[in-house]
Parts: structure tokens; C-alpha cells; sequence
């Protein structure tokens, strides 16, 4: 197999990759606090060696998967007048308790249980300022939650939700489409912008996921086209040259 297949061949698995990940994007388009995902490709350069290459063949390019990251845009504002969702305006993330740790999140639907614990969809605590879940009197009912994170009830203030920021986002790992995993110190954002009765959507716009789907088909066919007429190509090649040695 000559070169110039191989060479087709990593942009088909490039293809193949950045397909994957607009696919996931799609599927979380109604899922609350996601942010979309991109893949960063670049060309790995092999030199050719020899004093027999041909003008302009003494370099090949190959297709290099180097990354997947994510796009931080805010999401749209969805109003659901239920007390306890949250959404955060601006930079920022919840904190929630795991059973593998503290995990950042924009996923700002959370609930109470019997036992006045706040906690995610995933039954994970929301933490407060000192990093300690959250807990309401079983017998308080009125929630209110102010722009910068007290909450209070009927029988006064119970806490303080704590918002932090990572030192640097592209460091963060993704865990599941809601969790973020910071092997990094975070810092307390002094003047968070909690908005009570209302979650951030996901920032993935679907006409643009649709529009980048075609377009990674339309050059996965076309490379698999190259790698089908150059197959065809040697074939013949080679049947001629059994042919002349008979």
C-alpha cells in the first residue's frame, strides 16, 4: 500500500473522530449546563529521505488528532420557577460532593431531599463556601436564593452556595455531559450571579452541528473515493505486470 493511501486513511480516522464528537453534541442539545465539544486536528509531518523523491514529495502530511476541547460559551437562560434551579450568569461553577470528590458543574437543577440535603440529579450534595453540603430544616418550605448564593428561609439564613472558577478551563476533565474534574486548585468567585428559578441550557446550536455533520461526510466519502480508485489503481497495476512476466 503506497504512502498516499496511509495518508488518506488518517483523515478518514480524523473524519471518523470529529464525527464521534458532533454526535455527542447532539444528543446532549437539551441537556442542562453541556457544553459543546471540538476536536483539534493538525498535520504531522513525515520527511522523505532519498536523492530520488520527486519535486515537492520529499515532505508528507498526515492527519494528527491532538485534542478534544470544549467551547465555555454561556448557554441560553430556561425559566422553570422551580426554587432550587439554579443558573449562573457569567463565569463560574457549582460545586457538588461525589463518592470520587468534589466535581464542578453548570447543571444547576438540584432538589431537596427528606432530610433537608440539597443535592444534583444525580443525588450528588451542592457544597457552600467552606465546601460542605448543603442542608435545609426539614419544616422550612419558603427557598429564596439571593444573586451571590445565601440561601434563606422562613426561619432565616441557612448558607451560602459556592461558586468557583478553575485557573484554566482547558484543563478540566469532563466526566459524564455534567461533571468537570479540576486537578487544579479552583478560587472562589467573590461576586458569583445566581439566577433562582431558572437553568442554563445547553450551548449547542443544532443547525450548526447538522451544517459540520454534512460537511465531515462529505469529505469522509470523498476520501474513502481516493482510497477505493487508488486500490483499483495498483490492482491493474500489478495484473500488468503478471501479464508481461508470463
Amino acid at each position: 500500500m503506497e504512502n498516499s493511501t496511509y495518508i488518506a486513511l488518517s483523515r478518514m480516522d480524523a473524519q471518523q473522530r470529529a464525527m464521534s464528537v458532533v454526535a455527542a453534541n447532539m444528543s446532549n442539545a437539551s441537556t442542562v449546563g453541556y457544553k459543546r465539544e471540538n476536536v483539534l486536528f493538525s498535520d504531522f509531518l513525515s520527511h522523505q529521505h532519498g536523492s530520488k523523491q520527486a519535486e515537492g514529495a520529499d515532505t508528507e502530511s498526515y492527519t494528527q488528532d491532538r485534542a478534544t476541547y470544549r467551547d465555555f460559551q454561556q448557554g441560553d437562560m430556561q425559566s422553570t420557577g422551580n426554587p432550587l434551579d439554579l443558573a449562573l450568569g457569567g463565569e463560574g461553577y457549582f460545586q457538588v460532593r461525589t463518592a470520587n470528590g468534589v466535581r464542578l458543574t453548570r447543571a444547576g437543577r438540584f432538589e431537596e431531599q427528606q432530610d433537608g440535603a440539597i443535592v444534583d440529579e444525580n443525588g450528588n450534595a451542592l457544597l457552600d463556601r467552606d465546601g460542605q453540603p448543603i442542608e435545609l430544616p426539614q419544616t422550612d418550605h419558603r427557598i429564596t436564593i439571593s444573586a451571590d448564593g445565601v440561601i434563606s428561609t422562613e426561619t432565616g439564613e441557612q448558607g451560602q452556595i459556592g461558586i468557583v472558577t478553575a485557573q484554566d478551563n482547558n484543563t478540566l476533565q469532563a466526566e459524564g455531559s455534567r461533571l468537570l474534574r479540576s486537578d487544579q486548585p479552583t478560587t472562589a468567585v467573590e461576586r458569583p450571579n445566581i439566577v433562582q428559578g431558572m437553568v442554563e441550557g445547553s450551548n449547542v446550536q443544532m443547525m450548526t452541528e447538522v451544517t459540520q455533520m454534512m460537511e465531515i461526510q462529505r469529505n469522509f466519502d470523498f476520501m474513502a473515493q481516493f482510497v477505493d480508485a487508488e486500490a483499483t489503481r495498483q490492482k491493474n497495476a500489478i495484473d500488468k505486470i503478471v501479464q508481461v512476466s508470463a
